[in-house]
């Protein structure tokens, strides 16, 4: 089966955050970018599925400014065939992704489709339930172990209770929980291996879909800055503020 991956560029993880100073947005210039993380374990799930023999084509799908081919040959350096570029420079959001993606999986037909469960930006937990939605197939969210079997497939869930088993008839759409594996690393053959393997470039027109955002960014400000603490006498003081300053006891 064909296996697609959506991965997406965002600020790397080990960056302080900072909002720009007309509060706009979160500055991006000048900023390290990387690969989603949890995109980066749907990429070695489907890389493990392949060496399995459980997929016989692993293709990433990236969808953003020119810079997103920088993400999808991440995918590529770890082992996925090829990339998919959706080029737009409009700012998306999850229903704009998902109606990107589904023209993708109509042309490229897999029978898998994985999406780490949320971006580490925008945090929505959207997309990939939006794309079920709109394809009508079968999804297991927050999966955090993936069996494929002949035209079905058994996803162990996280969920607020523990774990919860589900069976889906594939083709199917699977969102990766942290749970799922550890991702590897790129070796530098791979890499180099990379820069040679394909990336098709597509449009939003082509592809029939409007991208353009349906909500406006108001204004985005850090959240406030924790006060310092201060060191009580007595437990009669300790009582006294929580009552009187925290107001969290009568």
């Amino acid at each position: 089966m064909k296996v697609l991956v959506a991965v997406k560029r965002v600020v790397d993880f080990n960056v302080k955050v900072r909002v720009k100073a007309d509060k706009t947005g979160v500055e991006t210039a000048n900023v390290k970018m990387s690969m989603n993380p949890f995109d980066e374990i749907g990429v070695e799930e489907a890389i493990r599925l392949k060496e399995a023999g459980k997929a016989t084509e692993v293709v990433a799908v990236s969808i953003g400014v020119a810079q997103a081919q920088e993400t999808i040959r991440t995918a590529l350096a770890m082992g996925a065939d090829r990339g998919i570029h959706v080029q737009t420079d409009a700012e998306l959001q999850p229903l704009a992704v998902a109606k990107l993606l589904k023209a993708v999986v109509e042309k490229e037909q897999p029978k898998l489709v994985i999406l780490g469960k949320q971006a580490i930006d925008d945090d929505c937990n959207q997309t990939g339930q939006m794309l079920a939605a709109l394809l009508g197939w079968s999804q297991g969210t927050f999966a955090s172990k993936i069996a494929p079997d002949g035209d079905s497939m058994t996803v162990t869930r996280e969920v607020d209770g523990g774990l919860e088993t589900v069976q889906l008839k594939l083709p199917a759409i699977v969102t990766t929980d942290l749970r799922l594996n550890e991702p590897r690393y790129a070796s530098l053959p791979n890499i180099m291996k990379a820069k040679k393997k394909p990336i098709e470039q597509l449009a939003p027109d082509a592809l029939g879909v409007d991208p353009a955002p349906r909500l406006v960014t108001l204004k985005v400000e850090e959240p406030a800055k924790r006060k310092s603490g201060v060191k009580l006498g007595s437990v009669s003081e300790l009582v006294e503020k929580l009552r009187t300053e925290a107001k969290v006891i009568p």
